[in-house]
C-alpha cells in the first residue's frame, strides 16, 4: 500500500504536572483517514522518543487498514527546519524516506484546529506560553535555467473542475484531498500556468522542489515568487507592468477566497490540453 505520511514533533503551550512543557507528536496521511498523536515529556523529546512513537503509530495503522507488518509509509513529510535533525534519525532509524517539505498540509491543518479546540482545554494549557520563533525566509534565488519557461498566464478553474483532476492527463502531478476543504463548487481557483516547448523535462525538474505555493512580493519590487521545501524561495517572474501587477493582485484575492488554494501548471502552449505538471498549493500559516 502506497502512503505518504506527514508528522509534526515540537513543545506545545501546555505545562505538565512539574510544570514542564509538554511535546507532542502528530501522524497522519494526506486525506486524515489515519491519525496518531501521543504527548511526551520534554526531557524525553529526542529520536529515540519519536522512533518509538513512529513505530506504534506504523502497527496502529497496519492493524487499521488490515495491513501486514512489512507494511510502512512510502515517505515521510515534516515542515519544521528545526527538528530536521531529530525527525531525520528517528525516520532513518525505521528506514523510511524522510522529505522536509511545506506541502504538509494535512497535518498543519490538524495543527491548528488543535491549537484552536484541544489544547485550550488541557488543564496545563498556557495561553501565554512564547511561541515558536518565527524563521525569516531566505532571500529569493534566480531559478535554474532549466526551469525557466517560455511564457505564463494566470487562469482559474472552479472547485468542482478540480475534483476531476484524476481524470486528467498529466505527467507529474501533487494534490492535495479536497475534502479536507469546504468549498462550494463554483468557488474560482486561481492558478498560474507556465508554457514551455521542453514542458515535460520542465515539469520533471519542478516534481523534484517539493512545491509548496505561488506568492505575490511587493516589496522592493512586485515580483511572483514559487516556495519550495521548507524555505527555499525562486522568483517565477518580475511584475513590471500595471497590468500584470493588478492581475497578480487579483490572483492573490481569489487565492484567499478560496482558502488559499491554487495550482501551478505546466503545459506545451495555450491550446495544449494535457498537462505536463499540474500541483494544487496552499499558503498555510505555519504556529
Amino acid at each position: 500500500m502506497t502512503e505518504i505520511w506527514e508528522i509534526d514533533f515540537y513543545s506545545r503551550p501546555i505545562l505538565d504536572e512539574q510544570d514542564k512543557k509538554l511535546w507532542e507528536v502528530l501522524v497522519c496521511n494526506a486525506d486524515r483517514t489515519f491519525e496518531f498523536a501521543q504527548f511526551c515529556a520534554g526531557a524525553e523529546a529526542n529520536a529515540r522518543w519519536l522512533q518509538a512513537a513512529l513505530t506504534e503509530a506504523i502497527a496502529v495503522w497496519q492493524t487499521q487498514e488490515g495491513l501486514g507488518i512489512e507494511a510502512t509509509p512510502e515517505k515521510i513529510r515534516f515542515f519544521r527546519r528545526p527538528m530536521t535533525a531529530i525527525i531525520t534519525r528517528a525516520c532513518e532509524g525505521l528506514g523510511i524516506p524522510v522529505q522536509p517539505s511545506r506541502r504538509a498540509f494535512a497535518v498543519i491543518q490538524w495543527l491548528q484546529e488543535r491549537v484552536e479546540k484541544v489544547y485550550p482545554a488541557h488543564p496545563g494549557f498556557q495561553p501565554l506560553m512564547v511561541p515558536p520563533p518565527k524563521f525569516e525566509p531566505m532571500q529569493p534565488q534566480a531559478l535554474p535555467d532549466a526551469l525557466v519557461g517560455d511564457g505564463w498566464s494566470f487562469v482559474t478553474l472552479s472547485f468542482a473542475d478540480l475534483g476531476e483532476m484524476q481524470e486528467w492527463d498529466i505527467n507529474f502531478r501533487d494534490s492535495i484531498p479536497l475534502k479536507l476543504l469546504e468549498l462550494p463548487p463554483d468557488r474560482p481557483i486561481p492558478g498560474l500556468v507556465i508554457f514551455s516547448r521542453r514542458a515535460v523535462p520542465l515539469a520533471g525538474w519542478m516534481s523534484g522542489l517539493e512545491i509548496a505555493s505561488i506568492e505575490l512580493e511587493t516589496d522592493p519590487a512586485p515580483r511572483l515568487l514559487l516556495e519550495t521545501g521548507l524555505s527555499d524561495r525562486w522568483i517565477l517572474t518580475p511584475l513590471n507592468k500595471p497590468e500584470l501587477q493588478q492581475e497578480a493582485q487579483d490572483f492573490e484575492a481569489t487565492k484567499k477566497a478560496a482558502q488559499n488554494l491554487h495550482f501551478l501548471a505546466i503545459q506545451s502552449g495555450p491550446t495544449d490540453r494535457a498537462f505536463a505538471g499540474f500541483w494544487l498549493l496552499q499558503t498555510l500559516e505555519i504556529e
